[in-house]
Parts: C-alpha cells; sequence; structure tokens
C-alpha cells in the first residue's frame, strides 16, 4: 500500500519521518526499495542527529547507493512539495571492482549483509538446475541467509532475554548466526540476527509464526520481521 509523506526537507517533514521510522527499518518494504530512494533524494542533505530515526535509515540508504544500489519496487510512496525526477527511480549500482581499501572507507555498520541475487546468478542457477535434472542426479537442498529484525515491547524489555528466547528454538536445517543491538531511538534497541536455513526443511514465514510471535517467546518480542533474503 502506498504511503504519504510530508516534505522531510521541513522540520516538520523531518520531525514526522523520524517518527514514522522508529518502527520501520525502510520506507514501505522489508528491504530497501525505490520508495526509500524517493525520500532520500527529497532531502536536501544529511539530516540533523536530533531525527534519530531518520539519520539511522538516512546512513543506511546512503551506504547501499554508494556500494550496491536499490533494485526494489517497493509500495509506492508520495511526499508533499516534492516531485521526484525520473532518473531517481533508477539508481546506477556502483562498481563492484572497486577497490578494497575503498570498500574499507564506506564501511557501515547499518549495510545489508545481504545483496539481491543478479540475473546472471539466477540464470546460471536455472542452469545447474537443469543439468542436474538431465543428468538425472537428485538436486541437493539449497540454503538461504537471513537476517532478522527483533523488535521489543518498550524499553524496559530485557535484550538479553529476547536474544536467548530467539536462540532457544532449534529445528533441523536451523543454524542462528552473529547479531547485534541497533538503536531505534527513546532509548529503545531491536535486535539484528542473521540465520541460515536449510530450504526443504525450514520455513522462515512459520518460524517466525509458530515459534517468534507466540508464547513463551513473545514474552519478550513484539515483532519479527525479515530484513533480507538470500539463496546461497
Amino acid at each position: 500500500m502506498a504511503v504519504a509523506l510530508y516534505n522531510p526537507s521541513t522540520d516538520s517533514g523531518l520531525k514526522k519521518l523520524d517518527e514514522y521510522l522508529l518502527t520501520r527499518s525502510y520506507i514501505t518494504a522489508y528491504q530497501a526499495s525505490k520508495d526509500d530512494i524517493t525520500v532520500h533524494a527529497a532531502l536536501s542533505g544529511a539530516p540533523s542527529s536530533e531525527y534519530v530515526n531518520v539519520c539511522r535509515w538516512y546512513n543506511h540508504i546512503d551506504a547501499l547507493l554508494r556500494l550496491s544500489g536499490v533494485s526494489g519496487e517497493g509500495h509506492g510512496v508520495a511526499i508533499e512539495g516534492f516531485a521526484p525526477e525520473e532518473a531517481i527511480a533508477t539508481p546506477p549500482v556502483a562498481d563492484t571492482k572497486a577497490p578494497a581499501a575503498e570498500a574499507e572507507d564506506d564501511d557501515d555498520d547499518d549495510v545489508d549483509l545481504f545483496g539481491e541475487e543478479t540475473e546472471e546468478e539466477k540464470k546460471a542457477a536455472e542452469e545447474r538446475a537443469a543439468a542436474v535434472k538431465a543428468s538425472g542426479k537428485k538436486k541437493e537442498s539449497g540454503k538461504s541467509s537471513v537476517l532478522l529484525d527483533i523488535k521489543p515491547w518498550d524499553d524496559e524489555t530485557d535484550m538479553k532475554k529476547q536474544e536467548e528466547a530467539v536462540r532457544s528454538v532449534e529445528m533441523e536445517g536451523l543454524h542462528w548466526g552473529a547479531s547485534k543491538l541497533v538503536p531505534v531511538g527513546y532509548g529503545i534497541k531491536k535486535l539484528q540476527i542473521m540465520m541460515t536455513i536449510v530450504d526443504d526443511l525450514v520455513s522462515v514465514d512459520t518460524l517466525i509464526e509458530e515459534n517468534l510471535t507466540v508464547e513463551p517467546a513473545n514474552e519478550h518480542i513484539q515483532s519479527c520481521d525479515i530484513v533480507a533474503f538470500n539463496k546461497i
């Protein structure tokens, strides 16, 4: 569903955007999309540090545009008093062959840990699957890397117990990885955690609905969102 926002180049618009991003990582979707680019372009520059949530989001999108670009379609966003240029919808993808030193300079804690699967990768995967089928061999189960956003109820939620509740979920084909706490404002932090799953054995939606957002885990977890999903 499309959203309508006030012009973020004004103080009142920035304040509204900061409140909007308090419980969201992106403007309209579970991953960076063209809607984020539209709002990013509407800002006259980096926002003041007093707008904690806008700064977090702005730095994240800025880093993505520098490193790998954004390809998600989003759900549509309208900004009062701002008409995005046509070119904004399809930003150029940064050169992936840039020197390692430059990549280190652009390092950002909020950069997505997983990227979009390219057309070349999809084509190669399809060709491998066709080759396996033609040879009569059984295709091995694929794996995926998933980044989750785990939000607490409030600033009094015990984040250590929240992570323990998440990691206590065990099932065949599921492996929990690295995690970190990300400030979202007003003393509240959310948990970002990676996991690797065997596609044929684990459904991420089922994992969330039947394990992470029901008792006893929901005592420490308000909601759980998929930030990134990448085949490996």
